[in-house]
């Protein structure tokens, strides 16, 4: 399908040539990362580096997308997910960030902001294009009706999927990397629940992602910020909804997963016994402080999220091999 080549080729264009002109004006609004005193100390002179560089990610991404796919109601929903979510995460970078307030957006400012987005998506995906509220169980390979408790596990997806990419990006290019990974993936999925036009939204995704790491892999010279991690949680969660894959996506951002898990783990232990279970959370920080260098990291969470990737796909196949 050369929509997807195209749309891959698009976002991968702008992303790297809006960089040298959109990055320069990030510095003169002064726009730069703060760095916690709690993190790795080798994070310190990361202090000052552009950040908000998900507003380049969603100007590549929206591009192609509308280009090649705008005329189908699902990439539109899909859009509005990614860019109310990216405006959540834009408004608390701005407050961090621009006004100085250390703790940006009040957590149940974030969290309504989430839950018009979630009742939006699981509204208007069962009722106007027909999704009902059942679930595609992966390895099984049937689908399950939740009923009423689909909303709420839409719910969850969304919130845990933002806040998943949220915290790993916390190295750089992680975030991105993993991302275009997962992209990658669901533009297979996509295809393979007869969904092309989604597939264009996730390649074009992928290709705005790999071109963002052009600027933000080590040493980075822009981060993405909330404006970034949480749209592009926000885009995966979505596309997960609109193919009924919400438990594969478990699969498929196994990074994002171990990722929250750790800092879940690591909050209830110390809470619990006083003690911490890792050096550092999320665990990429462990990894670092148990003496890797951080593209070793990010590289091993890269490889990592592709045998996720792959693990997924190839119940895909398996599906397909049984006639599901």
């Amino acid at each position: 399908m050369q929509e997807l080549l195209y749309a891959a080729a698009m976002a991968f264009v702008i992303a790297i040539a809006a960089g040298p002109l959109f990055i320069p004006m990030l510095k003169r609004l002064k726009f730069g990362q703060s760095i916690r005193e709690e993190g790795p100390e080798s994070h310190y002179a990361k202090a000052g580096t552009p950040t908000m560089g998900g507003v380049l990610i969603l100007l590549a991404l929206v591009i192609p997308s509308l280009i090649f796919a705008g005329r189908n109601p699902e990439v539109v929903l899909a859009l509005f997910v990614t860019f109310g979510h990216g405006l959540i995460g834009f408004l608390d970078d701005f407050i961090k960030v621009v006004l100085k307030r250390s703790m940006g957006l009040k957590a149940r400012q974030k969290l309504l902001g989430q839950i018009i987005m979630a009742l939006a998506l699981s509204y208007i995906a069962s009722i106007y294009f027909g999704r009902g509220t059942d679930l595609w169980i992966p390895v099984l390979g049937a689908s399950v009706d939740f009923g009423a408790l689909y909303y709420v596990l839409i719910f969850l997806v969304l919130v845990g999927t933002t806040n998943a990419v949220n915290l790993t990006d916390g190295l750089d290019g992680l975030a991105a990397g993993t991302t275009t990974v997962a992209a990658l993936a669901y533009t297979v999925i996509a295809l393979y629940f007869g969904k092309p036009y989604l597939a264009v939204f996730c390649v074009a995704l992928a290709g705005a992602c790999l071109g963002f790491l052009r600027y933000n892999a080590h040493p980075a010279k822009v981060f993405m910020g909330d404006t970034g991690s949480l749209a592009l949680g926000g885009a995966l969660a979505a596309v997960a909804v609109l193919t009924r894959t919400e438990f594969l996506l478990v699969i498929v951002g196994g990074v994002f997963v171990i990722e929250a898990l750790s800092v879940i783990i690591q909050v209830i232990s110390f809470k619990s016994t006083g003690k911490r279970v890792f050096k550092m959370s999320p665990i990429h920080h462990h990894f670092e402080l148990s003496g890797w260098s951080e593209t070793k990291v990010v590289t091993v969470f890269w490889l990592a999220g592709t045998v996720f990737a792959a693990i997924a796909l190839s119940i895909l196949a398996v599906s397909r091999a049984g006639g599901i």
